[in-house]
């Protein structure tokens, strides 16, 4: 190891040092580590809470600014589009321009746009604020993953991912609940406005607690492979983003972006392979237990996030729920993960991810499996508890998955390895979302009262205008749709087992700076 004469850099070398020193590893979060992930979790929650709580507010932008529930939902479909542009380039940007740097521009760009999203005054400056909004979000996650994952090195890696798992869990179940408050109690410009706040307080503790970046030499920018594969990713997820709404993938708005996007995808692998710094290095799938766990969560995020779509739609749609009172009975979901998620996160550190993700997927699979019985009748206290169930098994799955991409791979692989794996959760909820919701529509269409029992449950005189006795046929009709719309989450579910079986089921080996376990180490040994 080369001496330093920075005293910041000799403190760092030190720190990875002992953390990389199989003999001494902390066995706990040390308070350095739980700081930096107090930080992190902040900026997480407010990302992701966004989305959701947004989600919400998508009839109130429809009145407020006269146009279609379509154009409106645009709000929500430009900051994903926003979210799949900008993820491709955080692993090169978090390389050049160092973690803390970038993530303080991350917020800085989140609230801007969450800021300008409150003053919006017609829908296309509220979509064009939500993309940039999203530009600044998109880096968040990822960001967070690298920060993390490079201050606690692999032996702890599974303690971290279930601390960064938590504002997975709340943005779902909160965002709904704080979103219909603030439309009501306030207006809809407070659903913005709120990231203010939050923002300055994530912005000032970064600043503080986040380390001083080191500078490192700046790798040339994949020019090539960012047109193709950010443009690539934006087309594909918006083809998919486009299903629900024409209702059918044979559509021109569909097949036309989906198609293109492919080809770009398509395009960008050659190029990756040959290039020597790709945007995104595909190299790493060398890595068998990256490979695993990209496989596993591509086939999970498809089958839970289209899960987790259709749930509340149930509640809203079958039972005539209000959003509110959808989001408090999702509630039961995200305690089962809080229940399990640190535990898996500690289990993960000491067995191995492959153990606790093949749990988590089987018990998914189980709650999943009693779902497709439901009717418009069914007790609430069984629906709450096979919530829970399946929150236990998320709790065992989602972070575990990313912990097993990650945990093996040297310092200067993870900004990479956070981004691509960033991009499969994102890519897999995106077409869960839209897939289900295509299928649920079109089975919904095939029953006869279904579609006006749901009109009734919020305008009650579409109930004059059926004989007596369909509004009860309809929503038994639209129950059963949506049940065997569960079979497809199912199946997905079930699939998951085949790759999530390749996930490791011991201890991350803490070698030396050349060794796979070295993930932190890596960076001082030159």
């Amino acid at each position: 190891m080369t001496s330093s004469t920075d005293p910041a850099a000799d403190k760092a070398a030190s720190s990875a040092v002992t953390v990389g020193d199989q003999d001494t590893p902390p066995d706990k979060l040390d308070p350095r580590v739980l700081r930096i992930a107090g930080v992190v979790v902040i900026g997480a929650i407010m990302s992701i809470l966004d989305m959701t709580v947004v989600s919400v507010a998508i009839p109130t932008f429809q009145e407020e600014f006269d146009v279609t529930y379509a154009i409106a939902a645009w709000s929500m479909t430009g900051y994903t589009l926003a979210l799949a542009t900008v993820i491709p380039l955080t692993g090169w940007a978090a390389d050049r321009f160092g973690t803390k740097r970038l993530y303080l521009t991350a917020l800085t760009l989140f609230v801007l746009g969450s800021v300008l999203c409150s003053f919006a005054w017609s829908a296309p400056s509220l979509i064009g604020f939500r993309i940039l909004q999203g530009l600044g979000g998109g880096m968040l996650m990822p960001l967070g993953m690298t920060i993390m994952t490079r201050a606690a090195g692999p032996q702890r890696i599974g303690r971290v991912m279930a601390v960064l798992g938590v504002p997975m869990l709340l943005g779902p179940i909160c965002g709904p609940i704080l979103g219909g408050w603030l439309i009501e109690a306030a207006s809809w410009h407070w659903i913005f406005l709120i990231n203010v706040p939050i923002g300055i307080v994530a912005f000032t503790l970064a600043f503080i607690v986040l380390d001083r970046d080191a500078p490192v030499p700046s790798e040339k920018f994949d020019f090539l492979g960012m047109l193709l594969l950010s443009p690539g990713l934006a087309l594909l997820l918006f083809g998919v983003s486009s299903m629900p709404e024409v209702g059918t993938v044979a559509s021109a708005r569909v097949l036309i972006p989906m198609v293109i996007g492919v080809i770009l995808l398509a395009s960008f692998v050659p190029h990756a392979l040959r290039t020597e710094h790709p945007l995104i290095d595909l190299h790493l799938f060398r890595n068998r237990n990256l490979a695993a766990a990209v496989g596993t969560m591509i086939l999970f995020a498809i089958a839970f996030f289209g899960a987790a779509l259709l749930i509340p739609s149930y509640f809203l749609q079958v039972r005539g729920e209000t959003t509110l009172a959808a989001g408090l009975l999702m509630a039961p979901q995200g305690l089962g993960a809080m229940i399990t998620m640190p535990i898996a996160g500690r289990l993960v550190d000491k067995i191995g991810p492959g153990k606790i993700v093949l749990t988590g997927v089987s018990v998914i699979g189980v709650a999943l499996a009693a779902l497709t019985q439901v009717g418009a009748t069914t007790p609430y206290p069984l629906l709450c508890s096979v919530l829970f169930v399946m929150g236990l098994g998320m709790g065992c799955t989602m972070m575990p998955t990313m912990t097993a991409a990650l945990q093996t791979l040297t310092h200067a692989q993870v900004a990479r390895g956070s981004t691509l794996m960033n991009i499969v959760n994102q890519t897999g909820g995106s077409i869960g979302t839209a897939t289900m919701s295509v299928v649920l529509t079109n089975l919904l269409l095939k029953q006869e009262f279904a579609g006006p029992a749901i009109a009734s449950q919020t305008d009650p005189s579409v109930a004059a205008t059926l004989p007596p006795g369909a509004i009860d046929v309809g929503l038994e009709q639209a129950a059963e749709a949506f049940g065997h719309t569960f079979i497809v989450a199912v199946v997905l579910i079930v699939l998951t087992l085949i790759p999530a079986s390749f996930l490791p089921r011991k201890k991350p080996a803490a070698t030396g700076p050349e060794g796979e376990g070295a993930a932190v180490g890596a960076e001082v040994m030159h």
